[in-house]
C-alpha cells in the first residue's frame, strides 16, 4: 500500500544542523525506505537519500526543515528521520 505523509516541519536543534555527520546518517536511514523522501529548507527541496543533496541545503542549527515521504512505510520513514534530527 502506498502511503503519503503530510509535510512535517521541524527545527534543527542539534548544533551542526544538517552538517556532514547528521546528513550522512539522515541519508543512510532514508535510503532504507522505498519511495520518495524529500527534505526542504530555504525554499529548496532535495532527495533525502542523497548525502550531497542534503548537505547542499546548508541547513543550520535552529533553522526549519520540512520532511515529506511517499511510498510504503512513509510514516515510519519520517519518524526515523525525525529521530536522526532530534539526536543530531
Amino acid at each position: 500500500m502506498i502511503e503519503h505523509t503530510l509535510p512535517i516541519t521541524l527545527k534543527l536543534t542539534g548544533k551542526d544542523g544538517l552538517g556532514p555527520h547528521v546528513a550522512a546518517q539522515f541519508a543512510m536511514i532514508a535510503s532504507n525506505f522505498e519511495g520518495e523522501i524529500t527534505v526542504t529548507c530555504h525554499g529548496r527541496t532535495v532527495n533525502a537519500k542523497s548525502v550531497t543533496e542534503v548537505m547542499s541545503l546548508g541547513a543550520e542549527h535552529n533553522e526549519l526543515v520540512e520532511l515529506h515521504a511517499e511510498g510504503e512505510h512513509a510514516q515510519q520513514a519520517v519518524n526515523a528521520l525525525i529521530a536522526v534530527i532530534q539526536a543530531g
